[in-house]
């Protein structure tokens, strides 16, 4: 299937490592021109190189940027129009990585600026991105904002993670409605644990914090999933290129788990 995301413009952010990446590689491969966005300089210079230097791709930009600063956000748009002639497609991923071992605290145990920092990178940061790159969108009359959230806005267990993810499906909706008129359409994908570079050093954080090896953590974790197996980054990626297509049109506003299937619950 072609997903006609050949000449499109895209803003990744979180883009050197684990899903956001996998996205830039998704959508690049599919002959976008794709910008990737993250903090650290020498982890975005590499995954730009490297996707970059596949064949049939499109442009490739590495901006570093903070999402936490507004500014930072605006250059980033700002260099991506300049380098592109315009920005089509923002898949917003740059977010605090859900902590790796043990239990999140409880009620007692969590502090309000966990919670402060959370809502500064991952909502207001999506926020800020949408801000910049929104107006460009309804001014040509199309674009796609893809919001990666997860799946702790559907299940209680971790008050930080569910408070954050949450807030992101919220905004989703509400961007939605305000842009899809204008030919603008907003979606959230929710991840369940997913396969990423970085997984074999969570596996063994949890293990370590659970007192087993690291086959029964993957064994457990596999338990809950419906398709019997962990979701990879790359898998994730195919979702949100969809969604970040022309094919996409009948999807606004909505959330799609990518997660592999959630056992028991009913969502409707």
């Amino acid at each position: 299937m072609d997903l006609q995301l050949a000449g499109k413009r895209a803003v990744v952010t979180g883009a050197s490592r684990g899903i956001g990446l996998a996205v830039a590689r998704a959508l690049a491969a599919e002959g976008a021109d794709v910008a990737l966005a993250s903090r650290g300089k020498e982890a975005l210079d590499t995954a730009a190189a490297e996707i970059a230097a596949v064949d049939g791709g499109g442009r490739v930009l590495a901006v570093v940027t903070d999402t936490t600063d507004d500014e930072s956000v605006r250059e980033l748009v700002r260099r991506t129009a300049d380098a592109f002639g315009g920005v089509d497609i923002l898949v917003n991923a740059a977010a605090t990585p859900a902590s790796a071992g043990g239990a999140p605290p409880g009620l007692a145990g969590i502090e309000d600026d966990s919670l402060r920092q959370e809502v500064e990178t991952k909502v207001l940061g999506y926020l800020r991105c949408a801000r910049a790159a929104a107006p460009l969108m309804v001014a040509q009359g199309w674009g796609r904002i893809v919001n990666v959230s997860g799946l702790n806005a559907r299940q209680a267990g971790n008050l930080v993670g569910s408070v954050r993810n949450v807030a992101v499906a919220a905004m989703t909706k509400n961007l939605a409605d305000e842009l899809g008129p204008h030919g603008v359409n907003v979606t959230v994908v929710h991840p369940g644990m997913t396969i990423t570079e970085s997984s074999p050093a969570k596996f063994a954080a949890m293990a370590a914090a659970a007192g087993v090896d690291e086959a029964e953590i993957v064994r457990r974790l596999e338990s809950a999933v419906s398709i019997g197996r962990l979701v990879t980054a790359a898998e994730v990626a195919d979702t949100v290129a969809f969604l970040a297509s022309p094919l996409s049109v009948a999807i606004n506003g909505d959330a799609i788990a990518v997660g592999g299937g959630a056992r028991g619950a009913i969502h409707y």
